[in-house]
């Protein structure tokens, strides 16, 4: 490139319309904040969650503004993630962005934390996100070309990056744990795969939603944008990762969190 050549426009520079995006735990939260802009700007998505219902509620709701389909999975066990990948293998020969959004959370006082709550929590969120990426590779390497590699974009949480008030240890250490897991992959995916993660602050969503209840005035006063998470914010930041313009990084931890992680 030299300094003569054009300038590519905005609209090209965000384009993902057309590509093939599966977004694990879509059906609710940052996962259907996720979904429902990658279906708006015209990608063809497919959602997952554990339960059917909620699937098909949200197909529903979602493919009145574009392409949408789902099924139903569970991600927290290794067969499970294999099953996934092979069913959509079924219908589709590639996939250009993979959105490992699946998750759990947990909190209890130390001495209440023990080893099934460890289990549920880190099952699905880290290897949840390893077995899922591991069985989809040969779907985003079909994906894949020269100047527009596949993409797989982990939700952390700002929780790994920070120590949040809470007593939630399991939680916490697993995002940590798959921020570690991403810039891992994306050493090793690299080139034809990028893999960064966003790490969300205070959203509204079923998991954020006993604690903004009870504090949610509080979160938005100590943000210094001072406000909570709306959903075109993080819909905006993964189409930025799945884009043109998010194709030169890779190993990236984004927290998209009003500026909390500054702070605390």
């Amino acid at each position: 490139m030299d300094d003569n050549t054009a300038p590519t426009p905005p609209d090209a520079l965000f384009d993902v319309s057309g590509k093939t995006v599966v977004v694990t735990g879509g059906t609710r939260g940052i996962g259907r904040m996720i979904a429902g802009g990658f279906v708006a700007a015209g990608a063809d998505v497919i959602i997952a969650s554990r339960k059917a219902a909620a699937v098909d509620a949200a197909v529903a709701e979602l493919s009145a503004f574009g392409s949408c389909t789902g099924l139903a999975a569970d991600l927290s066990t290794e067969e499970g993630a294999r099953v996934f990948a092979e069913a959509v293998a079924a219908d589709h020969d590639r996939v250009h962005v993979l959105v490992n959004n699946a998750g759990a959370t947990w909190g209890a006082p130390l001495a209440e934390h023990d080893t099934a709550s460890w289990d549920r929590v880190l099952n699905l969120n880290v290897q949840g996100v390893f077995h899922t990426t591991k069985f989809f590779l040969p779907l985003l390497e079909a994906a894949s070309a020269p100047e527009d590699p596949a993409r797989v974009i982990n939700i952390g949480s700002i929780d790994g990056i920070h120590v949040p008030v809470l007593e939630s240890y399991s939680y916490s250490s697993s995002k940590a744990a798959v921020h570690q897991l991403t810039r891992h992959l994306a050493r090793h995916l690299a080139p034809n795969i990028t893999v960064n993660a966003i790490a969300p602050g205070p959203f509204e969503s079923k998991m954020m939603a006993a604690t903004l209840d009870a504090f949610g005035e509080q979160i938005a006063a100590s943000a210094p944008l001072k406000r909570i998470g709306r959903p075109d914010d993080m819909a905006g930041a993964a189409i930025f990762l799945a884009s043109r313009a998010g194709s030169y990084l890779t190993g990236a931890i984004i927290p998209v969190d009003g500026g909390i992680a500054t702070v605390g």
